[in-house]
């Protein structure tokens, strides 16, 4: 009789036809994927396929999130495995990303997924579910002294990054054959504007004014730019977190600011506070939402705002701030995968990115990412900020698409918990583009 491990028979196990003895077979594995042993996750991952490709997957939030969860989870396994993915590449999440967005690209994904994935990103919510509960939960888990040091100080790492970004283009450019006009206008700034809906989409009206053209003509040209740059800050975001583990004096791991911490709650998880905590973010998101209708900035800046408010006149109780805290770690932990495989398919147009791989334009666009680095760094240094802190969040979050980048460039980085200071570069930051743009552009007419 052959032996399994720990000494159970064949027929200890399946004496009495006991299911506790029977679900030890699938539950000892030593692999887990989203926690699960990996022979169950096998089994969801099959019932998900198969209902795929038979055309029988449920409709709407139900069959979107699942294959979201079961694919997402599957890139980011294999992705923190891979060797040359893991080390230098992002690991997981760029793999979440663009394993997706290749499985768009191929037809490997149904067009039925790809829609309802779609839409259950963009008109369903989805994105803006995670991030408010990640702006309310990290802002609310700040120690508000720190919170009110860090203040204006911010906005000098955002001014450094975008002075860095112009001049290290500039001096790629006019090496690889570049004007300055077609390196600054036409890669630089979409590049470091916050995205399509922010940066490029606006970027386009204002060049469409002042340039002539229809603004479509110039989206074709700054899109290549834009999700290329995206693809830069999510590979060097991983790459800053490697040197921060070689040099620990440049990074506070996750803190901007000496002193600066997410406090995470010290209780055991209660789930009636998770609730109320995710009631708040809602709410916090809803607020946003409603002063954006008469107040010209972004419901994502004005929620930091207001958030940031009410935690320094300390006026949330305490069962709604750590429960704010506790979704934000619940969501983070549990649907981040899956929203980044949600970004490949949604946000992320893989032939866009292939045909902007010449390697002048690379080149170009490479420095644009690498001088917001820079920028960000030296400046935030100077005001008392870590430098690899800085450089994520006032540099790659100013250079990646936004929203769905800044998730992107904070898991590769494995800081999350800087989201608020994500949004500000992406958001203000993006406005902060905008303006320079309209003051450029005469200078090169």
């Amino acid at each position: 009789m052959k032996e399994l491990s720990k000494g159970y028979s064949q027929e200890a196990i399946f004496e009495n036809d006991n299911p506790a003895n029977v679900q030890y077979l699938f539950s000892k594995s030593k692999i887990s994927i989203f926690n699960i042993p990996v022979i169950w996750f096998a089994i969801f991952a099959a019932v998900t396929l198969t209902s795929m490709y038979t055309g029988n997957l449920p409709g709407g939030m139900i069959g979107s999130l699942l294959v979201m969860v079961v694919l997402g989870e599957l890139f980011g396994w294999l992705g923190d495995r891979l060797p040359i993915v893991k080390t230098y590449l992002g690991g997981g999440a760029i793999l979440a990303i663009f394993g997706s967005a290749y499985m768009v690209y191929s037809g490997l994904l149904p067009e039925t997924i790809t829609t309802s994935i779609t839409d259950f990103m963009k008109t369903g919510g989805f994105l803006n579910f995670y991030i408010a509960a990640l702006i309310t939960g990290s802002i609310l888990g700040m120690n508000s002294k720190i919170l009110v040091k860090v203040g204006l100080r911010y906005f000098l790492p955002i001014g450094g990054a975008v002075l860095g970004a112009i001049a290290l283009t500039g001096i790629i450019g006019s090496i690889v054959g570049f004007t300055l006009q077609e390196a600054v206008l036409v890669i630089a700034m979409p590049i470091m504007g916050g995205g399509m809906g922010a940066g490029a989409v606006p970027m386009s009206q204002v060049y469409s004014e002042l340039l002539g053209n229809d603004p479509s003509y110039y989206i074709s040209m700054l899109v290549p730019a834009l999700a290329l740059g995206n693809v830069f800050a999510i590979v060097l975001a991983s790459l800053l977190d490697k040197i921060g583990k070689v040099y620990p004096s440049l990074t506070g791991n996750g803190q901007l600011v000496k002193g600066f911490t997410y406090e995470k709650p010290e209780l055991k998880y209660d789930i009636q506070k998770m609730g109320a905590g995710l009631l708040a973010a809602l709410t916090f998101f809803a607020v946003g939402t409603l002063l954006g209708a008469v107040i010209p900035l972004h419901p994502y800046a004005i929620m930091i705002i207001l958030v940031a408010i009410t935690k320094i006149a300390n006026i949330i109780p305490t069962q709604v701030v750590d429960g704010a805290s506790q979704w934000y770690q619940f969501v983070a932990k549990n649907w981040t995968l899956a929203l980044l495989f949600g970004i490949g398919v949604a946000y992320t147009d893989l032939g866009t990115v292939l045909e902007a791989l010449t390697l002048q334009y690379a080149l170009i666009v490479f420095g644009v990412v690498l001088g917001a680095i820079m920028g960000a760094a030296l400046l935030g240094k100077l005001v008392g900020f870590y430098p690899i802190e800085a450089a994520i969040t006032a540099g790659l979050c100013m250079a990646n698409m936004g929203g769905t980048g800044d998730v992107a460039v904070l898991s590769a980085a494995k800081r999350m918990e800087l989201m608020p200071f994500a949004q500000i570069s992406s958001r203000l930051g993006g406005a902060l583009i905008l303006l320079i743009a309209g003051l450029l552009i005469p200078l090169f007419v």
